[in-house]
Protein backbone atom coordinates (compact mmCIF):
# COMPACT_ATOMS: atom_id res chain seq x y z
CA UNK A 1 0.00 0.00 0.00
CA UNK A 2 3.03 2.29 0.25
CA UNK A 3 2.99 2.68 -3.54
CA UNK A 4 -0.68 3.69 -3.47
CA UNK A 5 0.13 6.31 -0.85
CA UNK A 6 2.99 7.71 -2.96
CA UNK A 7 0.64 8.13 -5.93
CA UNK A 8 -2.53 9.38 -4.26
CA UNK A 9 -1.16 11.51 -1.43
CA UNK A 10 0.35 14.30 -3.61
CA UNK A 11 -2.87 14.45 -5.66
CA UNK A 12 -4.99 14.81 -2.53
CA UNK A 13 -2.56 17.37 -1.08
CA UNK A 14 -2.73 19.33 -4.35
CA UNK A 15 -6.54 19.45 -4.18
CA UNK A 16 -6.50 20.57 -0.54
CA UNK A 17 -3.86 23.18 -1.30
CA UNK A 18 -6.31 25.05 -3.52
CA UNK A 19 -8.27 26.16 -0.47
CA UNK A 20 -5.23 27.60 1.34
CA UNK A 21 -4.87 31.37 1.16
CA UNK A 22 -1.98 33.82 1.44
CA UNK A 23 1.67 33.17 2.14
CA UNK A 24 0.87 29.98 4.03
CA UNK A 25 0.58 28.20 0.67
CA UNK A 26 4.35 27.84 0.36
CA UNK A 27 4.77 26.36 3.81
CA UNK A 28 1.83 23.95 3.42
CA UNK A 29 3.12 22.81 0.01
CA UNK A 30 6.60 22.25 1.45
CA UNK A 31 5.26 20.21 4.36
CA UNK A 32 3.15 18.11 1.98
CA UNK A 33 6.19 17.45 -0.23
CA UNK A 34 8.34 16.54 2.79
CA UNK A 35 5.76 13.94 3.86
CA UNK A 36 6.00 12.44 0.37
CA UNK A 37 9.78 12.45 0.69
CA UNK A 38 9.51 10.45 3.92
CA UNK A 39 7.37 7.92 2.07
CA UNK A 40 9.86 7.66 -0.82
CA UNK A 41 12.81 7.25 1.57
CA UNK A 42 10.86 4.57 3.46
CA UNK A 43 10.26 2.70 0.21
CA UNK A 44 13.97 2.87 -0.65
CA UNK A 45 15.10 1.85 2.85
CA UNK A 46 12.66 -1.08 3.09
CA UNK A 47 13.18 -2.28 -0.48
CA UNK A 48 14.59 -5.80 -0.65
CA UNK A 49 17.25 -5.88 -3.39
CA UNK A 50 15.86 -8.57 -5.67
CA UNK A 51 14.02 -8.76 -8.98
CA UNK A 52 10.52 -8.72 -7.49
CA UNK A 53 7.91 -5.96 -7.47
CA UNK A 54 7.25 -4.75 -3.92
CA UNK A 55 4.80 -2.53 -1.99
CA UNK A 56 2.28 -3.19 -4.75
CA UNK A 57 -1.48 -3.04 -5.15
CA UNK A 58 -3.87 -4.35 -7.79
CA UNK A 59 -7.48 -3.23 -8.24
CA UNK A 60 -9.99 -3.55 -11.05
CA UNK A 61 -10.12 -0.35 -13.10
CA UNK A 62 -11.81 -1.02 -16.45
CA UNK A 63 -12.78 -4.57 -15.67
CA UNK A 64 -14.61 -5.24 -18.93
CA UNK A 65 -11.33 -4.75 -20.81
CA UNK A 66 -9.04 -6.35 -18.25
CA UNK A 67 -7.32 -3.06 -17.46
CA UNK A 68 -6.10 -2.93 -13.88
CA UNK A 69 -5.12 -0.13 -11.51
CA UNK A 70 -1.94 -1.97 -10.60
CA UNK A 71 1.39 -0.58 -9.46
CA UNK A 72 4.47 -1.56 -7.51
CA UNK A 73 8.15 -0.72 -7.03
CA UNK A 74 10.98 -2.88 -8.37
CA UNK A 75 14.72 -2.44 -8.87
CA UNK A 76 14.19 -0.59 -12.15
CA UNK A 77 11.88 2.02 -10.64
CA UNK A 78 13.06 2.39 -7.03
CA UNK A 79 15.71 5.07 -7.72
CA UNK A 80 13.23 7.08 -9.78
CA UNK A 81 10.68 6.93 -6.98
CA UNK A 82 13.39 8.20 -4.63
CA UNK A 83 14.35 10.94 -7.11
CA UNK A 84 10.73 12.13 -7.49
CA UNK A 85 10.25 12.24 -3.74
CA UNK A 86 13.61 13.91 -3.15
CA UNK A 87 13.57 16.77 -5.63
CA UNK A 88 10.05 18.19 -5.31
CA UNK A 89 10.35 19.57 -1.72
CA UNK A 90 13.60 21.32 -2.57
CA UNK A 91 12.18 22.69 -5.81
CA UNK A 92 9.34 24.12 -3.72
CA UNK A 93 11.83 25.48 -1.16
CA UNK A 94 13.73 27.19 -3.98
CA UNK A 95 10.68 29.41 -4.58
CA UNK A 96 10.49 30.83 -1.06
CA UNK A 97 12.19 34.08 -2.09
CA UNK A 98 10.02 34.42 -5.23
CA UNK A 99 6.46 35.65 -5.69
CA UNK A 100 4.05 33.95 -8.08
CA UNK A 101 0.50 34.97 -8.98
CA UNK A 102 -2.18 32.49 -7.86
CA UNK A 103 0.29 30.65 -5.60
CA UNK A 104 -2.23 28.00 -4.51
CA UNK A 105 -2.69 26.87 -8.11
CA UNK A 106 1.05 27.10 -8.81
CA UNK A 107 2.03 24.75 -5.97
CA UNK A 108 -0.99 22.48 -6.47
CA UNK A 109 0.12 21.86 -10.05
CA UNK A 110 3.60 20.92 -8.83
CA UNK A 111 2.22 18.37 -6.36
CA UNK A 112 -0.22 17.03 -8.94
CA UNK A 113 2.67 16.49 -11.33
CA UNK A 114 4.55 14.63 -8.60
CA UNK A 115 1.59 12.27 -8.24
CA UNK A 116 1.54 11.61 -12.00
CA UNK A 117 5.29 10.99 -12.08
CA UNK A 118 5.02 8.49 -9.24
CA UNK A 119 2.30 6.76 -11.27
CA UNK A 120 4.52 6.55 -14.35
CA UNK A 121 7.42 5.01 -12.47
CA UNK A 122 5.35 2.40 -10.61
CA UNK A 123 2.60 1.38 -13.08
CA UNK A 124 2.40 -2.36 -13.81
CA UNK A 125 -0.38 -2.01 -16.39
CA UNK A 126 0.40 -0.67 -19.86
CA UNK A 127 -2.65 1.58 -20.11
CA UNK A 128 -2.17 2.84 -16.55
CA UNK A 129 1.38 3.79 -17.54
CA UNK A 130 0.00 5.61 -20.58
CA UNK A 131 -2.60 7.37 -18.44
CA UNK A 132 -0.02 8.77 -16.02
CA UNK A 133 2.39 9.48 -18.91
CA UNK A 134 -0.23 11.80 -20.38
CA UNK A 135 -1.48 13.22 -17.07
CA UNK A 136 2.06 14.38 -16.22
CA UNK A 137 1.91 16.65 -19.28
CA UNK A 138 -1.07 18.65 -17.99
CA UNK A 139 0.44 20.41 -14.93
CA UNK A 140 3.74 21.17 -16.64
CA UNK A 141 1.88 22.66 -19.60
CA UNK A 142 -0.08 25.04 -17.37
CA UNK A 143 2.98 25.91 -15.27
CA UNK A 144 4.84 26.93 -18.41
CA UNK A 145 1.87 28.60 -20.13
CA UNK A 146 0.69 30.62 -17.12
CA UNK A 147 3.96 31.59 -15.41
CA UNK A 148 6.46 31.42 -18.27
CA UNK A 149 8.32 34.09 -20.19
CA UNK A 150 7.23 36.40 -22.99
CA UNK A 151 7.21 33.68 -25.66
CA UNK A 152 5.49 31.10 -23.47
CA UNK A 153 2.37 30.68 -25.63
CA UNK A 154 3.99 29.49 -28.90
CA UNK A 155 6.70 27.60 -27.02
CA UNK A 156 4.32 25.66 -24.78
CA UNK A 157 2.04 24.95 -27.75
CA UNK A 158 4.99 23.42 -29.61
CA UNK A 159 5.89 21.38 -26.53
CA UNK A 160 2.31 20.15 -26.18
CA UNK A 161 1.99 19.18 -29.85
CA UNK A 162 5.33 17.35 -29.85
CA UNK A 163 4.57 15.27 -26.78
CA UNK A 164 0.98 14.46 -27.75
CA UNK A 165 2.15 13.45 -31.22
CA UNK A 166 4.69 11.03 -29.75
CA UNK A 167 2.24 9.62 -27.23
CA UNK A 168 -0.20 8.67 -29.99
CA UNK A 169 2.41 6.31 -31.42
CA UNK A 170 2.77 4.70 -28.01
CA UNK A 171 -1.00 4.33 -27.67
CA UNK A 172 -1.20 2.52 -31.01
CA UNK A 173 1.56 0.15 -29.91
CA UNK A 174 -0.15 -0.53 -26.57
CA UNK A 175 -3.49 -1.28 -28.25
CA UNK A 176 -1.75 -3.67 -30.64
CA UNK A 177 0.06 -5.46 -27.80
CA UNK A 178 -3.18 -5.68 -25.83
CA UNK A 179 -4.90 -7.55 -28.64
CA UNK A 180 -1.96 -9.93 -29.03
CA UNK A 181 -2.35 -11.22 -25.47
CA UNK A 182 -4.47 -14.37 -25.02
CA UNK A 183 -8.08 -14.00 -23.91
CA UNK A 184 -8.48 -14.89 -20.25
CA UNK A 185 -11.74 -14.46 -18.39
CA UNK A 186 -13.40 -12.99 -21.46
CA UNK A 187 -10.87 -10.26 -22.19
CA UNK A 188 -7.28 -9.59 -23.19
CA UNK A 189 -4.63 -8.33 -20.73
CA UNK A 190 -2.81 -5.02 -20.55
CA UNK A 191 -0.40 -6.08 -17.79
CA UNK A 192 3.17 -5.16 -18.70
CA UNK A 193 4.32 -8.58 -17.48
CA UNK A 194 1.96 -10.20 -20.01
CA UNK A 195 3.38 -8.04 -22.80
CA UNK A 196 6.79 -9.53 -21.96
CA UNK A 197 5.47 -13.03 -22.78
CA UNK A 198 4.36 -12.15 -26.32
CA UNK A 199 6.13 -13.76 -29.26
CA UNK A 200 5.84 -11.05 -31.89
CA UNK A 201 7.07 -11.50 -35.45
CA UNK A 202 10.25 -9.64 -36.47
CA UNK A 203 8.19 -7.28 -38.65
CA UNK A 204 5.80 -6.49 -35.80
CA UNK A 205 8.71 -5.94 -33.41
CA UNK A 206 10.22 -3.45 -35.85
CA UNK A 207 7.24 -1.12 -36.04
CA UNK A 208 6.41 -1.51 -32.32
CA UNK A 209 10.03 -0.54 -31.58
CA UNK A 210 9.66 2.69 -33.54
CA UNK A 211 6.23 3.48 -32.09
CA UNK A 212 7.63 3.31 -28.55
CA UNK A 213 10.97 4.86 -29.45
CA UNK A 214 9.45 7.98 -31.03
CA UNK A 215 7.26 8.55 -27.95
CA UNK A 216 10.15 8.16 -25.52
CA UNK A 217 12.71 9.94 -27.73
CA UNK A 218 10.52 13.06 -27.82
CA UNK A 219 10.06 13.00 -24.06
CA UNK A 220 13.79 12.65 -23.21
CA UNK A 221 14.57 14.16 -25.86
CA UNK A 222 16.95 12.41 -28.28
CA UNK A 223 18.26 13.89 -31.53
CA UNK A 224 16.49 14.86 -33.81
CA UNK A 225 13.34 15.00 -31.65
CA UNK A 226 14.77 17.67 -29.34
CA UNK A 227 13.78 20.97 -30.93
CA UNK A 228 11.02 21.67 -28.38
CA UNK A 229 13.37 21.37 -25.41
CA UNK A 230 15.70 24.43 -25.25
CA UNK A 231 12.94 27.02 -25.74
CA UNK A 232 10.61 25.24 -23.29
CA UNK A 233 13.31 25.07 -20.63
CA UNK A 234 14.18 28.76 -21.07
CA UNK A 235 10.61 30.11 -21.21
CA UNK A 236 9.24 28.01 -18.34
CA UNK A 237 9.49 29.34 -14.77
CA UNK A 238 12.54 27.82 -13.13
CA UNK A 239 10.60 25.42 -10.83
CA UNK A 240 8.86 24.00 -13.92
CA UNK A 241 12.20 23.73 -15.71
CA UNK A 242 13.57 21.81 -12.72
CA UNK A 243 10.64 19.40 -12.88
CA UNK A 244 11.10 18.95 -16.63
CA UNK A 245 14.85 18.37 -16.57
CA UNK A 246 15.18 16.79 -13.14
CA UNK A 247 12.37 14.24 -13.31
CA UNK A 248 10.09 14.37 -16.35
CA UNK A 249 12.69 13.56 -19.01
CA UNK A 250 13.51 10.40 -17.03
CA UNK A 251 10.11 9.04 -18.11
CA UNK A 252 11.57 8.53 -21.58
CA UNK A 253 14.70 6.69 -20.43
CA UNK A 254 12.59 4.60 -18.05
CA UNK A 255 10.24 3.74 -20.92
CA UNK A 256 13.15 2.40 -22.99
CA UNK A 257 14.08 0.02 -20.18
CA UNK A 258 10.55 -0.96 -19.15
CA UNK A 259 8.99 -1.44 -22.59
CA UNK A 260 11.32 -1.53 -25.58
CA UNK A 261 14.11 -3.86 -24.47
CA UNK A 262 12.03 -6.69 -22.96
CA UNK A 263 9.03 -6.53 -25.33
CA UNK A 264 10.76 -6.20 -28.73
CA UNK A 265 14.29 -7.65 -28.36
CA UNK A 266 14.49 -8.45 -32.09
CA UNK A 267 13.43 -4.88 -32.86
CA UNK A 268 16.29 -3.70 -30.67
CA UNK A 269 18.72 -6.00 -32.49
CA UNK A 270 17.61 -4.54 -35.81
CA UNK A 271 17.23 -0.87 -34.91
CA UNK A 272 19.19 -0.49 -31.67
CA UNK A 273 22.35 0.63 -33.42
CA UNK A 274 20.40 3.36 -35.22
CA UNK A 275 19.06 4.53 -31.87
CA UNK A 276 22.57 4.58 -30.36
CA UNK A 277 23.93 6.55 -33.33
CA UNK A 278 21.15 9.13 -32.93
CA UNK A 279 21.91 9.31 -29.20
CA UNK A 280 25.64 9.80 -29.77
CA UNK A 281 24.95 12.49 -32.38
CA UNK A 282 22.86 14.22 -29.73
CA UNK A 283 25.68 13.96 -27.20
CA UNK A 284 28.19 15.69 -29.47
CA UNK A 285 25.72 18.13 -31.04
CA UNK A 286 24.26 19.20 -27.68
CA UNK A 287 27.72 19.74 -26.23
CA UNK A 288 28.92 21.86 -29.14
CA UNK A 289 25.78 24.01 -29.06
CA UNK A 290 26.16 24.40 -25.28
CA UNK A 291 29.69 25.77 -25.73
CA UNK A 292 28.32 28.53 -27.94
CA UNK A 293 25.51 29.63 -25.59
CA UNK A 294 25.46 32.99 -23.82
CA UNK A 295 22.29 32.40 -21.76
CA UNK A 296 22.97 30.29 -18.64
CA UNK A 297 19.60 28.57 -18.69
CA UNK A 298 19.85 27.65 -22.37
CA UNK A 299 23.39 26.37 -21.83
CA UNK A 300 22.20 24.06 -19.04
CA UNK A 301 19.30 22.93 -21.25
CA UNK A 302 21.67 21.79 -24.00
CA UNK A 303 23.89 20.19 -21.38
CA UNK A 304 20.90 18.17 -20.18
CA UNK A 305 20.11 17.18 -23.78
CA UNK A 306 23.66 15.91 -24.19
CA UNK A 307 23.61 13.92 -20.94
CA UNK A 308 20.30 12.22 -21.70
CA UNK A 309 21.71 11.11 -25.04
CA UNK A 310 24.39 9.20 -23.16
CA UNK A 311 21.76 7.55 -20.96
CA UNK A 312 19.81 6.39 -24.02
CA UNK A 313 22.99 5.07 -25.64
CA UNK A 314 23.82 3.14 -22.46
CA UNK A 315 20.38 1.52 -22.42
CA UNK A 316 20.65 0.41 -26.05
CA UNK A 317 24.12 -1.00 -25.47
CA UNK A 318 22.23 -3.92 -23.86
CA UNK A 319 24.93 -4.44 -21.26
CA UNK A 320 24.55 -4.70 -17.51
CA UNK A 321 27.00 -1.84 -16.97
CA UNK A 322 25.14 0.36 -19.45
CA UNK A 323 21.81 -0.39 -17.78
CA UNK A 324 23.18 0.17 -14.28
CA UNK A 325 24.80 3.37 -15.49
CA UNK A 326 21.52 4.65 -16.93
CA UNK A 327 19.63 4.00 -13.68
CA UNK A 328 22.14 5.64 -11.36
CA UNK A 329 22.81 8.47 -13.82
CA UNK A 330 19.11 9.33 -13.89
CA UNK A 331 19.33 9.93 -10.16
CA UNK A 332 22.63 11.81 -10.40
CA UNK A 333 21.54 13.94 -13.35
CA UNK A 334 18.31 14.89 -11.59
CA UNK A 335 20.26 16.14 -8.58
CA UNK A 336 22.85 18.00 -10.64
CA UNK A 337 20.56 19.65 -13.16
CA UNK A 338 18.21 20.94 -10.44
CA UNK A 339 21.22 22.41 -8.66
CA UNK A 340 22.51 24.06 -11.83
CA UNK A 341 19.15 25.54 -12.77
CA UNK A 342 18.81 26.89 -9.23
CA UNK A 343 22.21 28.57 -9.54
CA UNK A 344 20.99 30.25 -12.73
CA UNK A 345 17.79 31.29 -10.97
CA UNK A 346 19.67 32.77 -8.00
CA UNK A 347 21.88 34.81 -10.33
CA UNK A 348 18.89 35.98 -12.39
CA UNK A 349 16.94 37.02 -9.28
CA UNK A 350 19.76 39.39 -8.27
CA UNK A 351 20.88 40.69 -11.67
CA UNK A 352 17.79 40.29 -13.87
CA UNK A 353 19.94 38.68 -16.55
CA UNK A 354 21.33 35.26 -17.46
CA UNK A 355 23.63 36.57 -20.20
CA UNK A 356 27.21 35.57 -19.43
CA UNK A 357 28.68 38.70 -21.04
CA UNK A 358 26.73 40.85 -18.56
CA UNK A 359 27.96 38.99 -15.48
CA UNK A 360 31.32 38.61 -13.74
CA UNK A 361 33.01 39.06 -10.38
CA UNK A 362 30.20 37.42 -8.42
CA UNK A 363 32.56 35.26 -6.40
CA UNK A 364 34.02 38.33 -4.65
CA UNK A 365 30.98 38.68 -2.41
CA UNK A 366 29.44 35.18 -2.49
CA UNK A 367 31.55 32.50 -0.77
CA UNK A 368 28.55 30.22 -0.19
CA UNK A 369 27.20 30.45 -3.74
CA UNK A 370 30.70 29.96 -5.15
CA UNK A 371 31.24 26.72 -3.22
CA UNK A 372 27.81 25.27 -4.02
CA UNK A 373 28.03 26.30 -7.66
CA UNK A 374 31.42 24.63 -8.03
CA UNK A 375 30.29 21.40 -6.33
CA UNK A 376 27.22 21.09 -8.58
CA UNK A 377 29.40 21.89 -11.59
CA UNK A 378 31.95 19.20 -10.69
CA UNK A 379 29.18 16.66 -10.35
CA UNK A 380 27.89 17.66 -13.78
CA UNK A 381 31.31 17.22 -15.43
CA UNK A 382 31.75 13.80 -13.78
CA UNK A 383 34.75 14.50 -11.57
CA UNK A 384 35.80 11.35 -9.67
CA UNK A 385 34.24 11.11 -6.19
CA UNK A 386 31.14 12.98 -7.39
CA UNK A 387 27.84 11.46 -8.42
CA UNK A 388 28.23 12.16 -12.14
CA UNK A 389 31.40 10.08 -12.41
CA UNK A 390 29.84 6.74 -11.49
CA UNK A 391 27.00 6.92 -13.99
CA UNK A 392 29.08 8.27 -16.87
CA UNK A 393 31.83 5.69 -16.32
CA UNK A 394 29.33 2.82 -16.42
CA UNK A 395 27.48 4.29 -19.41
CA UNK A 396 30.65 4.85 -21.43
CA UNK A 397 31.85 1.35 -20.55
CA UNK A 398 28.57 -0.08 -21.81
CA UNK A 399 28.63 1.89 -25.08
CA UNK A 400 32.34 1.10 -25.62
CA UNK A 401 31.63 -2.60 -25.08
CA UNK A 402 28.87 -2.41 -27.69
CA UNK A 403 30.98 -0.53 -30.24
CA UNK A 404 34.44 0.94 -29.70
CA UNK A 405 33.97 3.82 -32.15
CA UNK A 406 30.61 4.85 -30.74
CA UNK A 407 32.11 4.61 -27.24
CA UNK A 408 34.95 6.94 -28.22
CA UNK A 409 32.53 9.43 -29.78
CA UNK A 410 30.32 9.35 -26.68
CA UNK A 411 33.40 9.95 -24.54
CA UNK A 412 33.65 13.48 -25.91
CA UNK A 413 30.83 14.36 -23.52
CA UNK A 414 33.40 14.50 -20.70
CA UNK A 415 35.72 16.89 -22.55
CA UNK A 416 33.00 19.11 -23.96
CA UNK A 417 31.15 19.11 -20.64
CA UNK A 418 34.20 20.46 -18.84
CA UNK A 419 34.62 23.16 -21.50
CA UNK A 420 31.12 24.62 -21.38
CA UNK A 421 30.60 24.25 -17.64
CA UNK A 422 33.94 25.77 -16.63
CA UNK A 423 33.44 28.53 -19.20
CA UNK A 424 30.07 29.34 -17.64
CA UNK A 425 31.62 29.43 -14.17
CA UNK A 426 34.50 31.62 -15.30
CA UNK A 427 32.30 34.09 -17.19
CA UNK A 428 29.77 34.48 -14.39
CA UNK A 429 31.85 34.21 -11.22
CA UNK A 430 35.36 35.52 -12.04
CA UNK A 431 36.73 38.65 -13.65
CA UNK A 432 35.69 42.24 -12.97
CA UNK A 433 32.25 43.00 -11.62
CA UNK A 434 29.69 44.48 -13.97
CA UNK A 435 26.97 47.04 -13.37
CA UNK A 436 24.58 44.23 -12.55
CA UNK A 437 26.89 42.28 -10.20
CA UNK A 438 28.48 45.09 -8.20
CA UNK A 439 26.12 44.66 -5.23
CA UNK A 440 25.48 40.94 -5.56
CA UNK A 441 24.30 39.39 -2.27
CA UNK A 442 25.20 35.89 -1.12
CA UNK A 443 22.69 33.09 -0.55
CA UNK A 444 19.87 33.43 1.95
CA UNK A 445 19.16 30.72 4.51
CA UNK A 446 16.35 29.14 2.48
CA UNK A 447 18.51 29.15 -0.66
CA UNK A 448 21.35 27.44 1.19
CA UNK A 449 18.94 24.80 2.46
CA UNK A 450 18.13 23.88 -1.14
CA UNK A 451 21.78 23.24 -1.93
CA UNK A 452 22.71 21.29 1.21
CA UNK A 453 20.82 18.02 0.43
CA UNK A 454 21.89 18.22 -3.23
CA UNK A 455 25.54 18.55 -2.22
CA UNK A 456 25.16 15.62 0.18
CA UNK A 457 23.82 13.49 -2.68
CA UNK A 458 26.69 14.58 -4.96
CA UNK A 459 29.30 13.21 -2.56
CA UNK A 460 27.28 10.28 -1.18
CA UNK A 461 26.72 8.84 -4.66
CA UNK A 462 30.29 9.59 -5.70
CA UNK A 463 32.03 8.13 -2.65
CA UNK A 464 29.70 5.22 -1.84
CA UNK A 465 27.65 4.40 -4.97
CA UNK A 466 27.07 0.85 -3.77
CA UNK A 467 24.20 2.20 -1.63
CA UNK A 468 22.26 2.61 -4.86
CA UNK A 469 23.87 0.09 -7.22
CA UNK A 470 23.17 -2.88 -4.95
CA UNK A 471 19.46 -2.03 -4.98
CA UNK A 472 19.17 -2.03 -8.77
CA UNK A 473 21.63 -4.82 -9.64
CA UNK A 474 19.38 -7.90 -9.16
CA UNK A 475 16.61 -6.41 -11.30
CA UNK A 476 19.09 -5.40 -14.02
CA UNK A 477 20.70 -8.84 -14.09
CA UNK A 478 17.30 -10.52 -14.26
CA UNK A 479 16.14 -8.19 -17.04
CA UNK A 480 19.25 -8.76 -19.14
CA UNK A 481 18.94 -12.54 -18.79
CA UNK A 482 15.30 -12.35 -19.83
CA UNK A 483 16.08 -10.17 -22.85
CA UNK A 484 18.83 -12.54 -23.98
CA UNK A 485 16.68 -15.63 -23.57
CA UNK A 486 13.71 -14.00 -25.29
CA UNK A 487 15.77 -12.92 -28.29
CA UNK A 488 17.18 -16.45 -28.69
CA UNK A 489 13.73 -18.09 -28.47
CA UNK A 490 12.31 -15.81 -31.16
CA UNK A 491 15.03 -16.54 -33.73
Amino acid sequence: MLTLFLILYPAVAAALLLIVKGERVKQVALVAALVELVGAVAAFAQFQPDASSQFGFDYAWINSLGIRFSAGIDGISVLLVLLTGLLVPFIILSTFNRQYDRPALFYALMLFMQAALMGVFTARDGFLFYFFFEVALIPIYFLAAMWGGENRVPVTFKFFVYTIFGSLFMLVALVYLYYQTPVTGGHHSSAIADFYQLKLTPAAQGWVFWAFFIAFAIKMPVFPFHTWQPDTYVESPTPATMLLAGIMLKMGVYGLIRFILPIVPLGVETWGKTAIILSVIGIVYGSIIAIRQRDMKRLIAYSSFSHVGLMAAGVFSQTETGMQGALIQMLAHGVNVVGMFFVADVIFSRTNTRQLDQLGGITRTTPKLTVYFMIMLLGSVALPLTNGFIGEFLLLHGVFTYNHYLGLAAGFTIIFGAVYMLRMFQKSMFGPTSVRTGTFADLTSSESLVFVPLVIMVFWMGIYPQTFLKVTEPAVVNLMKYIGASAVSLK
